[in-house]
């Protein structure tokens, strides 16, 4: 089965495929880096969009999902953003976790699978 990896790097791929699954590194705000959790889950969640609309899918197809938050205070912040934008009847596996993350800027990650 072919592997496909999409902007990769020396140390990760932002996406990876292998057959109908597709695997996203976790997803930190680039335009909205050290603004509001609100803003940064927006941010977060338009990047992947982009990432399953590269990779053939989309967010109705998302199998499971780890948010990693800096602060459990801002888990209904970043619930109201992500209830807006996940498909109704689609949602998937989906665990939380409180964690210092890579950077100060950063207070919410989230990293997905979906199929195809």
């Amino acid at each position: 089965m072919t592997i496909q990896r999409f902007e990769t790097g020396p140390r990760m791929s932002q996406v990876v495929v292998h057959g109908n699954t597709v695997y996203l590194a976790g997803v930190v705000a680039g335009k909205a880096a050290g603004k509001s959790v609100t803003e940064q889950t927006q941010d977060i969640l338009s990047i992947i969009d982009g990432h399953l609309a590269k990779a053939g899918t989309d967010k109705s197809k998302l199998l499971s999902a780890n948010i990693y938050i800096t602060d459990m205070k801002t888990f209904g912040e970043m619930n109201a953003v992500w209830d807006s934008w996940v498909s109704a009847g689609n949602t998937p596996a989906r665990a939380t976790v409180e964690a210092k993350l890579a950077a100060p800027q950063y207070t919410v990650e989230i990293m997905v699978v979906a199929a195809k």
